[in-house]
């Protein structure tokens, strides 16, 4: 048999194997924890229930304000060529590193009730630790450079060239935006905000340290199954595998998007 030149040694296979039963095996391991003719009872409890409508409402709330505020961070980031901006970019993408408990302690002192800004909130009446507001700000810290960091790939993959020719052709700034750079993002854009849902939907540790858990307030799904693995392990393990569903319709999407941006 004739070898392609593209052609992997065939060790390679072992380790690559043996790093695929690393990530699948626990996801099995759920699965088979799940109580199986109990599912549906286990999952659409009224606590389970809650959490999850009060996880997906804050996750889509979230995802919004991303698009809002990273649509123009990652244009400035893959266009400008100020110092600042290049000095401000690894701050920017800081919460992609910084464990979710420490964005979650940041986020109370700069927004809790003696925090940098929280205090003069405090003052005007407008209360934002511990609700779930709280939960939104939360998710949207840490799930920002995610959309962020995907759509400035795709600005600097995609160039300016379409802008320019528009901007000689007449355009004003604002038309060039919404009529030439806006669709040519958009493939770059929807994988940024599913990714940003997916994080969102599955933060856990700067929610609990900002927001708490208050049931039907602050009281997400991941905070749930966290307070029912001991109290109710087979409730923890039939959440856990709904979280997990989702987060894999959102790699198929995901995936699926990329090759066709690709064929």
């Amino acid at each position: 048999m004739v070898r392609r030149p593209d052609d992997l040694p065939g060790w390679v296979y072992v380790p690559a194997a043996i790093g695929a039963a690393f990530v699948v095996l626990p996801l099995v391991g759920i699965a088979a924890k799940v109580d199986w003719p109990h599912f549906w009872s286990l999952i659409s409890s009224p606590s389970a229930t809650t959490a999850l409508r009060l996880s997906v409402r804050t996750a889509a709330a979230s995802t919004v304000l991303c698009v809002v505020l990273g649509v123009p961070m990652a244009l400035v980031l893959a266009r400008s060529q100020a110092r600042v901006v290049r000095l401000l970019r690894p701050l920017v993408l800081l919460p992609l590193v910084l464990p979710p408990v420490v964005g979650g302690i940041a986020l109370l002192y700069a927004f809790g009730r003696l925090g940098l800004l929280g205090r003069y909130l405090e003052a005007a009446g407008i209360h934002i630790a511990f609700t779930t507001t709280a939960v939104v700000l939360a998710q949207t810290f840490v799930s920002l450079p995610f959309l962020v960091i995907a759509l400035e790939g795709a600005a600097r993959t995609a160039g300016a060239d379409y802008e320019r020719v528009a901007a000689t052709l007449g355009a004003r700034p604002s038309a060039v935006w919404w009529r030439v750079t806006l669709p040519l993002l958009t493939p770059g854009l929807i994988s940024g905000a599913v990714l940003a849902f997916a994080r969102s939907l599955g933060e856990f540790g700067a929610t609990l340290t900002f927001a708490g858990s208050l049931e039907g307030v602050t009281r997400t799904l991941p905070l749930a199954i966290y307070l029912q693995r001991v109290s109710d392990a087979d409730a923890a393990a039939a959440m856990s595998l709904v979280l997990v569903a989702v987060a894999a319709a959102v790699v198929l999407v995901v995936g699926a998007r990329r090759l066709g941006s690709i064929g």
